[in-house]
């Protein structure tokens, strides 16, 4: 069994969770529970406190979670200018998103869908930030990078007092064999180039797969290079990725496509630029305020992206 230095821990913590939108939870599901059990502080007896994840959490009542209501909430007044390009409303409908479910958010970042998916998914739910294991990536750069994510996370996420679901993160290696096929949907906003580029694409996609159930679906949102794009373009290094190749990495680490979507299209977007997608919004690099090449930037809106559903295989 993989893992097994956090697994006795969490069976123990999930021995006290309650069922969430579920009448007879399976043990899988409950240790998944456990996890968030955990970080919201309760105590379990005989657990190891090295073994606790770096997460942070919050909980409150929230009742039936509507879409509209979420996106409009004042938390979100600073996240509010890229929804144009974000699209949350009409992605999570195409992903199949809904209150109640166990969803997986990939590298969550500063939080952006955090907001979003939290209090949509309701106190029924569950929200798991994931972060890339270290010992996955190829060189230092990355390792350190990943290893940094899940305290960046609850340093973040100290503030936002979401209502909904309860969320945290946790590092991919700290998954066990027991919280296989507990997820119904892993959503990767952005970041399939991080792992293409740091070498740890097949070990985080296999445990995205294992950590599905057996009708679960992934959800990637990514920058789009042009189909015809050179190969030295779209190794990771510039952001953007062509679909074809997301899509044949995807089903060759053991998923079905089941469809794509043009929500995020923008096709202003040239995405073939020196510096790659960070010259675009909302990072303008090589593009200060007040020039005419931030003027042409913001003219053109945020990258490029496809939108692509897959079904565990």
């Amino acid at each position: 069994m993989r893992f097994k230095t956090i697994t006795a821990a969490l069976c123990a913590a999930s021995l006290a969770v309650p069922a969430m939108a579920q009448d007879t939870p399976s043990t899988g599901e409950r240790i998944l529970g456990g996890i968030l059990q955990r970080v919201l502080g309760v105590e379990q007896p005989d657990a190891d406190e090295d073994d606790a994840a770096d997460i942070a959490v919050e909980t409150a009542a929230y009742s039936t979670p509507d879409m509209a209501t979420v996106l409009a909430d004042a938390r979100r007044d600073d996240d509010r200018a890229r929804d144009a390009w974000r699209n949350p409303a009409q992605t999570l409908e195409f992903f199949r998103v809904a209150p109640g479910m166990t969803v997986v958010d990939y590298m969550p970042a500063s939080g952006w869908y955090t907001r979003v998916l939290v209090p949509y998914l309701g106190t029924g739910g569950r929200y798991l930030g994931l972060t890339p294991d270290p010992a996955a990536a190829d060189g230092e750069r990355f390792a350190n990078y990943f290893e940094g994510l899940p305290a960046s996370f609850r340093e973040n996420a100290g503030g936002w007092t979401l209502n909904g679901a309860p969320y945290g993160v946790v590092s991919s290696d700290q998954l066990s064999d027991a919280t296989d096929g507990t997820a119904d949907r892993v959503l990767v906003f952005r970041e399939m180039h991080n792992l293409l580029r740091s070498g740890a694409m097949y070990t985080e996609l296999t445990r995205m797969r294992d950590l599905l159930k057996d009708d679960g679906m992934l959800g990637i949102v990514q920058h789009r290079a042009r189909a015809d794009a050179p190969a030295d373009y779209t190794l990771g290094n510039n952001g953007y990725l062509r679909q074809q190749d997301v899509i044949a990495l995807v089903e060759a680490h053991g998923f079905q496509l089941v469809g794509t979507s043009e929500i995020n299209a923008n096709p202003n977007d040239a995405a073939n630029w020196d510096g790659g997608v960070w010259t675009r919004a909302p990072s303008y690099r090589g593009a200060e305020k007040g020039t005419e090449a931030r003027a042409t930037a913001e003219a053109i809106g945020e990258s490029d992206r496809m939108t692509l559903l897959f079904r565990k295989r």
